[in-house]
């Protein structure tokens, strides 16, 4: 029902890297401010190997710093928390990015929130 999230709902993605598994992460998101107090659809996940958790999200999140939603909500006991993992980036643009991942080329990239696209730099 957030005015925000009603109206980037089609580019707004929680963007987050889990070892376990994706159901087991968003279980009870509806509770969880990281996740907005609302359920979540899983719109893609992708699977890496040999990486720090830790680390590639950092780095995807960096990447996408550009387009971090600066967003405030109560929690369930209504203390004010600001979720950080949620960008307004297209999904083919994250698919992009896990693709530089792969291929090792992200670190020549960042998002461009103007133009809603990676570019170099």
């Amino acid at each position: 029902d957030h005015p925000v999230v009603a109206e980037h709902r089609e580019v707004m993605h929680k963007i987050g890297v889990t070892s376990g598994s994706v159901d087991t992460r968003i279980s009870g998101a509806e509770k969880s401010s990281t996740y907005l107090l609302a359920g979540v659809d899983v719109i893609a996940t992708y699977k890496v190997y040999g990486v720090n958790c830790q680390k590639l999200e950092a780095l995807l999140h960096k990447v996408f710093s550009a387009a971090q939603i600066n967003l405030s909500i109560p929690d369930r006991f209504g203390h004010m928390v600001k979720p950080r993992e949620w960008f307004l980036v297209p999904l083919p643009v994250i698919d992009e990015a896990v693709q530089r991942i792969r291929d090792r080329t992200i670190l020549e990239y960042r998002y461009d929130a103007q133009i809603g696209r990676l570019v170099e730099g």
